[in-house]
């Protein structure tokens, strides 16, 4: 089977074909009904999938113009709250766009929700500009399911290419300059070399999952405290950039 795929040009579902027949066979092999598990030995035979990092802007020049264009674009309200709530959540496009009401508590602060990819909760502290933003929005869509609703069926989420379309209508290459999922990358740069801040801490935010010193594997909870701080400072640097005020990061020196 997997080979039928690879000969229609497609690289990477061939290997998460061999990785879930693994799982079977150890499965298998757990309870008996099999002896070896041959996956291994396949894995040598499919070409290496390459995966290409999503454009990203990452200079704060040139961020603090992305984020006047944002402010200034011009869509439905949806699409814009949407798009002005990307880079200060940096969550993956897929789980922006299906964000839920009943996730979502205004009073704390918080978003929390199911990260499909990690198979894990998922808990985004809110900033003053966030909780402002979803304010804005909740009148319009605040009676149904999603917080971004379809322009033409509100029973389902924004468009997949809603914020990618938006991008490109202000004029950026969504191939070369930027998407709606290289506001993580945005982030997580800046975060680190600009404000100094932890790449533990920063990862955590990031939902990725990836076991720290001790073993132990992504938790939800996991330096709430501290990202709480991270993301008002993320949400005031952005501010900053955006007004076109110079910017000292935090521990160093100027950004």
């Amino acid at each position: 089977m997997a080979r039928r795929v690879l000969e229609r040009g497609i690289i990477d579902t061939p290997h998460r074909i061999l990785q879930n027949c693994g799982q079977v066979f150890r499965y298998a092999i757990a309870t008996g009904r099999a002896d070896q598990n041959p996956v291994p030995d396949l894995r040598g035979a499919l070409p290496v999938a390459q995966h290409k990092n999503f454009p990203s802007i990452t200079d704060r020049v040139k961020v603090g113009e992305l984020l006047r264009a944002i402010e200034g674009h011009r869509g439905t309200l949806a699409v814009n709250c949407a798009f002005r709530l990307a880079p200060l959540v940096f969550c993956r496009p897929g789980e922006l766009r299906k964000a839920q009401w009943a996730d979502i508590d205004l009073e704390m602060g918080e978003w929390n929700y199911f990260v499909t990819k990690v198979k894990k909760e998922h808990v985004v502290p809110l900033s003053r500009q966030a909780v402002a933003i979803l304010k804005e929005t909740q009148p319009l869509t605040g009676h149904g399911r999603y917080v971004f609703p379809g322009a033409r069926d509100h029973t389902k989420p924004m468009s997949p290419t809603a914020i990618n379309a938006a991008l490109r209508r202000m004029g950026y290459d969504t191939k070369t300059e930027i998407t709606g999922h290289g506001f993580r990358a945005m982030a997580r740069t800046i975060l680190h070399e600009r404000l100094r801040l932890d790449p533990a801490i920063i990862d955590h935010q990031l939902s990725h999952n990836v076991p720290d010193a001790l073993g132990i594997s992504y938790n939800r909870t996991k330096f709430i405290d501290d990202r709480k701080v991270m993301m008002q400072t993320w949400a005031d640097y952005l501010d900053e950039l955006r007004a076109g005020a110079k910017v000292i990061p935090l521990h160093g020196n100027a950004g």
